[in-house]
């Protein structure tokens, strides 16, 4: 089956289009204001009406609150929350009971210990999304999209009752290559199919996916 890939930080009418066009899994907008991704509800909403049927709409959350979750889903149709931030399992819990969506758990991977978080995770959500953890050194770090990767052999022949994604630092030049060394069924790209931070490259993106799938 070929990898499924998702386009992160969806925020304009040409990234839609193009990700679509290229065959995008899943699309994704950001709703955290200090990312250069991220899209108010009056952006989102036109943007999320016009994907197609069979791809999700996924929702980037970090550290929401109930009733800023309440907002957005009010006008933006979405099939998947995200949730990128420190979310324990209990509030992964009460997010899926309160909203009645699928929830994405972001597991943020520097080392083996990083895995033992896992567990709870993997019992409550209906996707686990693996991304690098921010360097210590890293000023500004962002909760996703620091272009970092981790060492993907930690993923290699670990088995997840849940579907996964592989995040962080991937691009067209190097996704083959992530994809044969950790098995990942899917994978989730934002900085790396763009000309500038926030700004999606069509061209980038096709050949992100062409690659991907080409596993």
């Amino acid at each position: 089956m070929a990898t499924e890939v998702k386009i992160c930080g969806i925020n304009s009418d040409l990234a839609l289009t193009s990700a679509q066009a290229a065959g995008a899994s899943y699309l994704g907008f950001v709703f955290f204001p200090k990312s250069p991704r991220n899209v108010s509800i009056d952006q989102a909403v036109p943007l999320a009406r016009q994907v197609r049927p069979g791809i999700k709409r996924v929702g980037l959350l970090v550290d929401a609150s109930d009733e800023e979750i309440r907002e957005i889903l009010k006008q933006v149709p979405l099939d998947i929350l995200q949730l990128h931030g420190s979310e324990t399992p209990e509030r992964v819990a009460g997010i899926k009971n309160r909203f009645k969506l699928q929830v994405m758990k972001v597991i943020k991977i520097s080392d083996r210990e990083d895995f033992n978080t896992i567990p709870p995770f993997e019992e409550l959500a209906d996707y686990l999304l693996f991304d690098a953890k921010p360097p210590k050194d890293l000023k500004n770090a962002l909760p996703g999209g620091n272009a970092h990767a981790f060492d993907w052999r930690l993923l290699a022949g670990r088995n997840w009752s849940k579907p996964w994604m592989l995040a962080g630092g991937l691009t067209s030049q190097n996704v083959a290559n992530a994809v044969r060394i950790s098995g990942a069924p899917a994978v989730d790209v934002s900085s790396g199919v763009e000309d500038s931070p926030g700004v999606k490259s069509p061209e980038k993106i096709k050949l992100f996916i062409q690659q991907a799938k080409g596993c």
